[in-house]
């Protein structure tokens, strides 16, 4: 994936990029310094030591209680929704409200979103230009119901997220928003406009009438990619994570063509509960909440991951990771198959009593995951081997926790470092100790000013600077020829060649778990997957292509051609 602007990215993305990797492994123990957290129903915002001794806190007056998310942005201001105390619309994750509060408790911004039409609810996201992603209900009458062809005439509380740019103390104007309403279908009543004969045809669209009730989505968690400029979201009721297209205009918004993806507000890729969308498959997720992807930095960066209340073992609360099938801006899905993959990669499931509602985990760049058991008050981190290594027990509610470093805190990180290239050689700009990426993974072993790369794809590098404060990453680099990366003919791994629609990949002489990236022939990065034998090429154009295939011995390097 090639990035837009390195230095847009999520608030929480940036806490996590302060990265200790500068070793020749990467640390086996907790990870961070501090532990945030904001009560529900409370009226204080905490940052705890790893000994649960308080570091700071904020108070928010004896009215605005915190109703969901709470996020801490870089220098100590706390972004967090808050319960509107007069609203209109009432139901489970409510809000109204946000607000911004700095570390001594001014009041920077306080926003209200709340009528008998919309209400702000569950998750916030903030993001790199200091706007905020909001989700709220968006209501229905039911006359609106019955056009839209839905099989009640009821009202319906649908769904959209809306993009709000502060404009004063109290007021903010919405720069971008989406609507589940404009990317409708159903197969229920032919005289509507959004009628289709096959609900499979169309996972891009969301079928009104799959178990429709007035509050038939129930969104709650929320995240942002920069680099991709993309949106992911979670939904209660329907056991799916989406994406969708950020980088589109309010009217493609609402339509089915433009956007970097060319589809417009349509769903680029859903997962999670295939029956929703008419295809056979077996349910991931029993109550999902706080969709997210890994960011780059940390190992399985760009995977999405859900936090799956009842979907462990005996209905236990587990973590669940899994890699979308990337295609450039878009999302790979074969005819007549569900979107994959077909099951998690990584699962953590909790040990204790689980969380039937809420909750939320973070990806560390130690490899570890940070893990909020949310109606229980207990968090933990846990790391790639399944043990625990520290633990909490709050006293009280919070249905998001996140780690953060005293760089972070202090609002000290560095700036990003520029990368030049030597030849085969990339190197970094000078600083105190480095560390290495490719494809968002940290490099074990790669802590010096240089690097030689061993692979295709792109590199990034991050760096201490002389207070021990580490940066931003760099932005991005591709390499799309080197000489350590081992070039083989094609027919030995490949079939047919050249390839039309369809290639197939031989897995005979493959070792273990394998990653393919495909590139173009100006080396753009047009697809990602992990362990997939078949791929379909219908879609892409003639020409020529090159394919690396890693697995856990070697990389592969392959060039071939598409002709249809």
């Amino acid at each position: 994936m090639i990035s837009r602007n390195n230095k847009k990215k999520k608030i929480v993305y940036l806490a996590i990029m302060n990265i200790i990797l500068f070793s020749n492994t990467l640390l086996a123990d907790y990870w961070g310094d501090y532990t945030f957290f904001s009560l529900k129903n409370n009226t204080s915002a905490t940052l705890i030591d790893f000994s649960g001794k308080t570091y700071h806190s904020w108070t928010f007056g004896s009215t605005k209680k915190t109703a969901y998310s709470a996020y801490l942005l870089p220098g100590g201001t706390v972004v967090r929704s808050y319960n509107l105390t007069n609203k209109i619309l009432n139901g489970g994750g409510m809000t109204g409200a946000i607000q911004k509060v700095d570390w001594n408790n001014n009041v920077l911004w306080d926003f209200a979103y709340s009528s008998d039409k919309y209400c702000l609810h569950h998750d916030i996201c903030p993001m790199p230009n200091g706007n905020i992603l909001l989700i709220s209900y968006d209501v229905k009458t039911a006359a609106e119901a019955t056009q839209a062809g839905c099989s009640s005439a009821i009202t319906v509380w649908s769904e959209k997220i809306i993009e709000v740019k502060q404009t004063g103390p109290t007021t903010g104007e919405i720069v971008w928003e989406w609507k589940v309403w404009d990317h409708l279908c159903q197969n229920v009543k032919s005289d509507k406009s959004n009628y289709v004969t096959s609900i499979s045809a169309h996972p891009e669209l969301m079928n009104i009438n799959y178990k429709l009730t007035q509050d038939f989505m129930h969104m709650n968690g929320l995240d942002y990619n920069a680099d991709l400029d993309q949106i992911t979201f979670s939904s209660h009721m329907l056991n799916e994570v989406y994406i969708i297209d950020h980088s589109t205009t309010k009217e493609e918004a609402a339509g089915h063509t433009g956007g970097k993806s060319g589809k417009g507000g349509d769903l680029l890729y859903r997962w999670g509960n295939p029956t929703v969308y008419g295809m056979p498959g077996t349910a991931n997720f029993n109550v999902v909440h706080d969709a997210h992807w890994i960011p780059e930095g940390c190992p399985k960066a760009n995977s999405l991951v859900g936090f799956n209340n009842n979907g462990g073992a005996n209905r236990k609360s587990c973590v669940d990771i899994f890699m979308p099938p990337y295609n450039g801006s878009n999302y790979t899905i074969n005819a007549g198959s569900a979107y994959l993959p077909l099951t998690y990669s990584w699962r953590n499931t909790f040990s204790g009593n689980a969380t039937s509602n809420e909750g939320n985990s973070q990806q560390l760049p130690n490899g570890n995951s940070l893990v909020n058991v949310a109606m229980t008050g207990y968090v933990y981190e846990v790391d790639t081997n399944q043990n625990v290594v520290w633990t909490r027990t709050l006293n009280g509610q919070s249905s998001h926790v996140y780690r953060y470093t005293a760089c972070y805190v202090a609002g000290t990180i560095a700036p990003a470092p520029t990368i030049s290239k030597e030849g085969t050689k990339l190197i970094s700009s000078i600083a105190s100790s480095y560390q290495w990426f490719f494809n968002g993974e940290p490099i074990v072993g790669a802590i010096e000013q240089s690097y030689i790369p061993t692979k295709n794809g792109y590199y990034r590098v991050q760096i201490k600077n002389e207070s021990g404060c580490e940066s931003y990453l760099s932005e991005k680099v591709l390499i799309t020829s080197t000489s350590e990366v081992e070039e083989i003919n094609a027919n030995e791994l490949i079939y047919p060649n050249p390839v039309n629609e369809e290639l197939n990949i031989s897995t005979q002489n493959i070792v273990g778990d394998y990653e393919i990236t495909i590139f173009n022939s100006i080396g753009v990065n047009i697809l990602s997957v992990r362990n997939s034998s078949t791929i379909d090429m219908s879609n892409f154009e003639n020409g020529v292509y090159f394919l690396n295939i890693t697995d856990n011995i070697r990389t592969r390097n392959i060039k071939f051609i598409l002709i249809k």
